[in-house]
């Protein structure tokens, strides 16, 4: 272990984030008696430009208004090059009340897209004697987010999460695909006359979860685009959950009990896991460092694993 522990992510939790554009006042009920933990009302890719003003008035209104109980109310602002940013931040900060736990930034390429939103927050908070402070979820959406990633996660102590965007991602990388999430046609390698399919956001979800534990933030992955098909999302969640990240995006209500499903640990994961502990505790009394459990070894480093595994399930029964 380094000198430099690395710090705890946020412990709330974070299984599914569901979206809906802030253009649309009749989803807003539904989002809030819903399963999803988190919240996502957007007012970036999913409202029209003409909608702008509009969709932002109705957020906030929602957040003062509607009742949503104990899920964590974030609101995705439109991207830094547009004209609409500021004033999404200075309304939902001046306007929003203490509803509001989370802005999500768009699309962001380097630290310092990060530290211009947090000045702008920051000095409203300070005008305002707002005594809660915004947290920041952003998303990787680029080329350039993806090169400095683990320069953005360090970037501001308000840094609670980071998503990877797949869609415009792959637009940024030049990748041949349509395709938002899960595995693609052409993306294959062949091993006597078949073809298995390998993931090609990989490497980027790799990269995002080292980021985000790096500096003590929750990796979570992004918008699986074929709401029909069940099968393919559980896949890539459950590739996503391996990998480390905490939970995934709803683009649609269908996809919020998969995410559930996939990102509490089951009931034999949990078993499992409290068996492990049990049994190194023992080894522990024994004056060993390691012990067997089902027929393998399992040592130090098998407790920390464990130990992960029964906070999740901690974390979600306690909230």
């Amino acid at each position: 272990m380094s000198f430099r522990i690395q710090p705890a992510a946020p412990a709330r939790p974070n299984r599914c984030q569901l979206f809906g554009p802030g253009s649309n006042t009749k989803l807003f009920p539904k989002m809030a008696a819903s399963a999803a933990d988190v919240i996502n009302l957007d007012l970036e890719d999913s409202v029209a430009p003409s909608d702008k003003d509009v969709a932002r008035a109705n957020v906030i209104e929602a957040l003062n208004n509607v009742d949503w109980g104990n899920k964590y109310m974030s609101v995705r602002i439109n991207g830094l090059d547009t004209p609409y940013w500021y004033r999404d931040v200075v309304d939902l900060m001046e306007q929003a009340g203490d509803r509001i736990d989370q802005i999500m930034i768009p699309k962001v390429g380097c630290a310092e897209d990060v530290y211009a939103v947090d000045a702008l927050v920051t000095a409203i908070e300070r005008a305002k004697g707002r005594t809660k402070p915004v947290s920041f979820e952003v998303i990787i959406e680029s080329a350039a987010g993806i090169a400095h990633v683990e320069a953005i996660a360090a970037s501001s102590p308000r840094m609670q999460a980071m998503s990877l965007g797949a869609a415009d991602f792959a637009a940024s990388m030049g990748m041949q695909t349509t395709g938002i999430g899960g595995t693609q046609e052409n993306y294959y390698m062949l091993r006597e006359g078949v073809k298995h399919w390998s993931d090609p956001w990989h490497w980027a979800q790799a990269a995002i979860v080292a980021a985000c534990r790096t500096h003590g933030i929750l990796p979570v992955d992004g918008p699986f685009g074929d709401f029909s098909d069940d099968e393919g999302y559980i896949a890539q969640a459950k590739r996503s959950a391996t990998l480390g990240m905490v939970g995934k995006w709803a683009i649609h209500p269908k996809q919020i009990a998969l995410a559930n499903e996939v990102f509490t640990p089951s009931e034999e994961a949990v078993s499992e896991a409290r068996e492990i502990l049990a049994a190194m505790e023992q080894a522990k009394a024994n004056g060993e460092g390691a012990t067997v459990y089902k027929g393998r070894l399992v040592d130090i480093a098998s407790i920390k694993q464990a130990e992960v595994i029964v906070a999740q399930s901690e974390l979600i029964a306690a909230g």
